[in-house]
């Protein structure tokens, strides 16, 4: 298909900013796709077309991955390769979630309603549960770690049974996070937009900036390890279905994912310690 031919795996890991651009294309298509043909719906095709567009970049690329594993390199060299295609998937998200939330920002708001039903529903379901069932920084550390960990276990799930199945949960928390961050941004921009002048145009600047920072500085450690699980997923899932399961070489395939399934719950720690005591300081 189209999409599909504007890069390769091994271009994703040679350029991986390019791939930012990328994932701001394939949202913006899809949004406009499911805005004129499904309009009612929206908000869930929107996230299906965009993953429908990743998914043959993202499988070829997990496919890469899973034959350096079977070149006997040694682990630490591995872990250094397998960077280079988590780099690649965390410009893509950063580019879907850019995306939604640009639109979420200029579209009218009749129309983001639409666009933007489920996710809005669901940003209200989390803060409804966060402010109803916790009563203190630790115990919200220990909701959001035990969340993050069910989204962490849905990763590895969905790469392993339908290969690259963990770019639908990463595009879908993209939208979410989308909307969250446009939400915060066109609420702020229109509590401004009685200023006049060059003040107006730096609370304008400001906003964005301040909307986009207290989702980042949690949300790269998390996201990354969702991408770093479902990795670890898909090389095993390949290497089922090439058949190298009972070899010498599948077990080394099962030790380098273990490796990335320890090293995306060391991120997913350090992703709980930043949103609980950090974010809210700067925020």
């Amino acid at each position: 298909m189209v999409l599909e031919s504007l890069t390769s795996p091994f271009k994703a890991e040679l350029h991986p900013g390019r791939l930012f651009f990328l994932g701001f294309v394939y949202c913006s298509i899809a949004i406009f796709l499911s805005l004129w043909i499904f309009k009612s719906y929206s908000s869930l095709i929107m996230v299906f077309l965009t993953t429908m567009a990743c998914v043959p970049l993202v499988y070829n690329t997990i496919k890469m991955e899973e034959e350096k594993d079977l070149q006997d390199m040694g682990e630490r060299w591995l872990l250094k390769e397998h960077a280079k295609a988590l780099a690649a998937f965390m410009f893509l998200f950063v580019g879907i979630t850019i995306a939604a939330t640009l639109w979420y920002v200029v579209l009218p708001a009749e129309t983001i309603a639409i666009l933007f039903e489920t996710q809005t529903a669901t940003i209200s379901t989390i803060n409804g549960a966060a402010t109803g069932m916790v009563t203190g920084q630790g115990a919200l550390f220990v909701q959001i770690f035990l969340n993050n960990i069910k989204v962490f276990i849905f990763c590895i799930l969905f790469s392993f049974v339908y290969g690259a199945g963990a770019i639908f949960i990463l595009t879908w928390n993209a939208s979410v996070i989308g909307t969250a961050m446009g939400n915060f941004i066109r609420s702020n921009l229109s509590f401004y937009s009685d200023l006049l002048g060059f003040e107006k145009t730096a609370q304008y600047f400001q906003v964005i900036s301040i909307g986009l920072l207290r989702y980042v500085i949690h949300g790269i450690p998390e996201i990354a390890a969702y991408f770093t699980a479902g990795l670890a997923g898909g090389i095993i899932s390949v290497a089922v279905i090439k058949h190298d399961f009972g070899t010498r070489k599948f077990e080394h395939i099962l030790l380098d994912s273990a490796d990335l399934i320890l090293f995306s719950i060391f991120l997913l720690l350090i992703a709980g310690l930043l949103e609980v005591w950090v974010t809210p300081v700067l925020f």
